[in-house]
């Protein structure tokens, strides 16, 4: 019952935003009046058609990138400016000349302007700045902080809980309920993850392991909810995990790791510094890999269920009729992407911490681990 109902709201909320947008794009294709006006009057009307006409690209944009309020949706009307239904967030700015400022994001907009700062907007990104050009620090609490803070917030509840549950009731008897379905995760990344990866060093690492799949799953989960911010979405946050992921490979490094770094055993020496180049360069490559993957994967998924529900409107535009026909082809492409999404959330979350596993595991091999590798190689190739 619970996969019926879930798969019943999907199609009740998609089905409710594609009839309203629907609804005003029919409200606009019949406005319609044959009556002779003068050239400013059909000046006026082009300039009306035009600021009317559906932004694709902007509403795509606009959903995935980060801002200083957090937008739901908005609500058209006939002959006045829609309503946007939105959540003003703090704005907190440190200015070095003026100090810190603290106000609500209602209160700045796009040309205009609060205490000195004004709000500029981009394709991916919008930032406050300083009417006289002053340098300033902006560590508001954004969409995707927000999105951040809740995610963590959540980990935290699940985990305690199972916790709890193990405290209270001891780690011999068998899980229920909730408790089970974590500890199945668990299980599952400690066996395929934690211990081919890691060794017999491998509970040392499935803290890091477990946090960082579990923070970006659920973060994946979240930004799928209608109105959800593209947290994993965003490379300035999959940089972070990729920089921490890559300072603990360092960080844990051997010798033998360094060694083979920077004198490659069994190679010419004349071939040396070609190699310790490669290597080097393949050294960062690791986490600007775990970073783009994580982003682009996350973000594709947005852009993917985004246009296929903007399609709907596109061919409204066009003709009203076909773009009604249209409703149920994207309404299903729709459902069906977000279901795909659903998984993909969860493979990139086990992608990131499987391959941060490999790197760690690469940076903390053992040396006779590496000669038993060397010894059983020799023998395969005689």
């Amino acid at each position: 019952m619970g996969i019926k109902r879930l798969f019943s709201l999907l199609v009740l909320t998609f089905a409710v935003f594609g009839a309203s947008f629907f609804a005003v794009a029919k409200g606009e294709g019949n406005n319609t009046n044959t009556e002779v006006k003068p050239a400013e009057a059909k000046a006026g009307e082009a300039g009306e058609k035009e600021k009317n006409k559906l932004d694709v690209a902007g509403v795509i944009f606009g959903h995935i990138a980060d801002a200083h309020e957090w937008h739901f949706f908005s609500i058209k009307h006939k002959d006045a400016e829609p309503t946007e239904v939105a959540m003003p967030l703090p704005c907190i700015i440190y200015s070095p000349s003026k100090g810190f400022f603290v106000f609500s994001s209602s209160k700045i907009e796009e040309g205009e302007g609060y205490e000195g700062f004004h709000l500029v907007r981009g394709a991916m990104k919008e930032k406050v700045v300083a009417y006289d050009g002053s340098p300033l620090y902006d560590v508001s609490v954004t969409k995707n902080v927000l999105s951040m803070i809740i995610g963590v917030v959540l980990l935290l509840w699940v985990m305690l809980k199972a916790g709890k549950k193990y405290a209270a009731n001891g780690a011999m008897k068998a899980p229920s309920g909730f408790q089970n379905f974590i500890e199945v995760v668990v299980v599952f990344l400690r066996d395929e993850v934690g211990k081919p990866c890691l060794g017999k060093k491998y509970e040392r690492y499935m803290p890091l392991l477990l946090t960082i799949f579990f923070f970006i799953w659920i973060n994946n989960l979240l930004g799928l909810l209608p109105g959800g911010a593209n947290f994993t979405g965003n490379i300035a946050v999959t940089a972070c995990l990729a920089l921490l992921a890559f300072i603990v490979i360092l960080a844990n490094s051997k010798k033998t790791f360094w060694g083979h770094l920077f004198n490659p055993p069994g190679v010419p020496g004349w071939m040396k510094p070609m190699l310790v180049l490669i290597e080097l360069v393949s050294l960062f490559i690791k986490p600007m890999a775990l970073m783009i993957r994580l982003f682009a994967n996350i973000m594709a998924g947005h852009i993917v269920i985004l246009a296929l529900i903007c399609i709907v409107f596109i061919f409204a535009a066009i003709n009203t009729v076909v773009g009604a026909g249209f409703v149920p082809v994207s309404l299903a492409f729709a459902i069906f992407m977000f279901f795909l999404e659903l998984l993909v959330g969860a493979i990139q979350a086990f992608i990131f911490a499987n391959l941060t596993a490999v790197f760690i595991g690469q940076a903390i091999e053992d040396p006779h681990d590496v000669h038993e590798a060397h010894g059983v190689a020799e023998e395969i190739s005689m």
